[in-house]
């Protein structure tokens, strides 16, 4: 209500809305964020001051000559009633709002220090680079981080900077935090009791990264960036997510191309996340003084109304919900992820990509030639030096290209309307027929081409976290590494601008479209020999079937062993 409106309030009345409108202006004046109205989104001037649907934000100089605009809001925070909800258009604000930090993440455990959590629910946050020019109709590279749906943040290692993709491909770079864990898919029948379609889906991260591509339409224009010139990438559960956007009819039209690095096409049905949900519900009643057992939990939470369920669940701290769960490794969790909700994603999962019933753009798929490595090493399960250790390396980065590649790949080419996909398998690092590896010492037979390492070369960054970075990036191997990080950003620029990575005038190799024709060149291999790239196509296809044969066909006891490894493994050996 204006104070026009007031006019035959009371005197009372009037006096506290002087006093709202006091305060207001002193916030103002003290920088702090004050309450501010819709606007019509501004046209890129070259200025770092730019104004969004939701007000007005500072950038700031960044590196390779470009600017970054740091923690833009995308949705409201989702907490207290917002908790497992669609996300909301965020609040208007007044002022200027000029973030110099990163968000911190989401709700999550530590990678670090075990038992520890960190993060917090107000996470929807996003960031944006671009060249510090006065260049418009830039195209759009939206990242999307990876950590198994449940760790991560746009900005957790210095790897996921878009400072390079913006100045050396002339790009808008977008990338941002989505709800993980039990925050971002998480279902239960008192949640979907009577609630809006959307907000009973349990999808929330996934209609969270949706709800960042609906502002990257609204707002994108105003950092001089094409809202119809689109890509959305992203690594590991980040390529999931790329995938998972392919066939949910609510992300259809916000992006005109794909790209998933080491992605898998899995869904999780509801029954399996109820479930889950249900275990959580007992524990929390257990761990309130509610019940003195789980039986009496469950007894308890069967006689409970729907909306007391709500209640109690939504009364929870972050952090005590977050300890129903078992940290596992890198500090992901158990948690049913991409749920078939029949509304944010099909009731048949990824059986859309054999109806035809999906997003139709050009798609780039890949993986590591040894994704498993980074696994095996961080469990210290088995000795690196061992028979096994290089067969269960092989065998389940194999499986991980068989699924979360090439049978996608198969499948979206079989549909003459499907525009043309282009499969990679990144190799640099991964020791030759010889043995030989452009890793220090014996890391080549460690990690070699491990999960992950792809990012700093598709990005340019030239970073990895921590005592990787001392170990593996040494002077030796610096000019190799270098040319191939700039014949991927020049392929992925490319394809982002056109949906064909092949540029004329490049002179990089031609990267040809997959084929479902048996013996065809269908895989570009993405190395280094010496200071130079090596770019080849290939003809290599794998189905999870030729893997199995090939672990077979190994000596015992390393067959055994091999098998073994692969029947426990969670990683993906379907597209369900």
């Amino acid at each position: 209500m204006t104070p026009g409106a007031r006019g035959s309030a009371s005197r009372g009345a009037s006096a506290l809305l002087l006093s709202v409108a006091l305060a207001l202006v002193l916030a103002s004046c003290a920088g702090g964020p004050v309450a501010g109205t819709l606007q019509e989104p501004g046209q890129w001037t070259g200025a770092p001051v730019v104004t969004t649907r939701f007000g007005a934000v500072q950038g700031f100089e960044d590196g390779s000559d470009t600017w970054v605009w740091r923690a833009i809001a995308y949705a409201r925070p989702p907490v207290g009633e917002l908790r497992w909800r669609a996300p909301r258009e965020p609040v208007p604000w007044g002022g200027v709002r000029a973030m110099r930090t990163f968000n911190g993440g989401c709700t999550q455990f530590s990678p670090v220090l075990a038992g520890t959590i960190h993060g917090s629910e107000d996470c929807l946050y996003l960031n944006v680079w671009r060249p510090r020019t006065a260049e418009t109709g830039l195209p759009v590279y939206v990242f999307i981080h990876g950590g198994g749906n449940s760790m991560g943040a746009a900005m957790m290692v210095p790897d996921y900077s878009g400072h390079e993709v913006a100045s050396r491909s002339r790009m808008v770079f977008v990338s941002m935090n989505y709800r993980l864990g039990p925050f971002g898919w998480f279902t239960h029948p008192a949640l979907r009791e009577s609630a809006p379609a959307e907000d009973a889906s349990g999808n929330y991260g996934t209609l969270d990264i949706i709800q960042a591509l609906k502002w990257i339409q609204e707002n994108i224009e105003a950092f001089g960036g094409d809202r119809n010139d689109v890509i959305v990438t992203g690594e590991s559960a980040g390529g999931f997510n790329v995938l998972s956007l392919l066939i949910a009819p609510p992300a259809r039209g916000l992006f005109q191309r794909a790209m998933s690095q080491s992605g898998a096409a899995i869904t999780r049905g509801m029954d399996e996340a109820d479930a889950m949900s249900e275990s959580v519900l007992e524990k929390l009643l257990v761990a309130d003084g509610r019940a003195r057992t789980r039986d009496d939990a469950r007894r308890l939470a069967a006689a409970m109304p729907a909306p007391r369920i709500r209640e109690f669940l939504r009364s929870r701290t972050d952090r005590a919900l977050l300890r129903c769960y078992t940290r596992w490794s890198l500090a992901m969790i158990e948690n049913p992820a991409i749920l078939r909700d029949g509304v944010v994603i099909p009731a048949e999962g990824f059986g859309a990509l054999a109806t035809g019933d999906y997003a139709k753009v050009p798609v780039v798929l890949g993986s590591n030639r040894e994704e498993l490595k980074l696994f095996l090493l961080l469990a210290g399960k088995i000795p690196w030096r061992s028979p096994l250790y290089a067969a269960a390396a092989r065998a389940g980065s194999d499986r991980w290209k068989a699924a979360g590649v090439d049978e996608l790949a198969r499948r979206l080419t079989s549909h003459p309307e499907q525009p043309p996909v282009y499969v990679y398998r990144f190799d640099w690092g991964a020791p030759d027929a010889q043995g030989a590896s452009p890793l220090p010492g014996t890391w080549g037979a460690r990690l070699g081409a491990f999960h992950s390492l792809e990012i700093p070369f598709f990005l340019g960054t030239d970073t990895l976290e921590g005592a990787l970075q001392a170990i593996l990036f040494t002077g030796g191997n610096r000019p190799g590494r270098k040319a191939l990080s700039f014949a991927m950003m020049d392929y992925a620029g490319q394809f982002t601008r056109t949906g064909d990575p092949n540029r004329v005038g490049s002179g990089l190799p031609a990267w040809t479209p997959w084929t479902n024709i048996a013996g065809a060149d269908k895989c570009m291999i993405l190395d280094a020999r010496g200071d130079v790239p090596a770019l080849s196509m290939s003809p290599i296809e794998l189905t999870d079937r030729s893997v199995m044969e090939s672990a077979n066909a190994l000596p015992e006891p390393v067959r055994g062993q091999t098998l073994e490894y692969l029947a426990a493994s969670p990683l993906p050996a379907t597209v369900r």
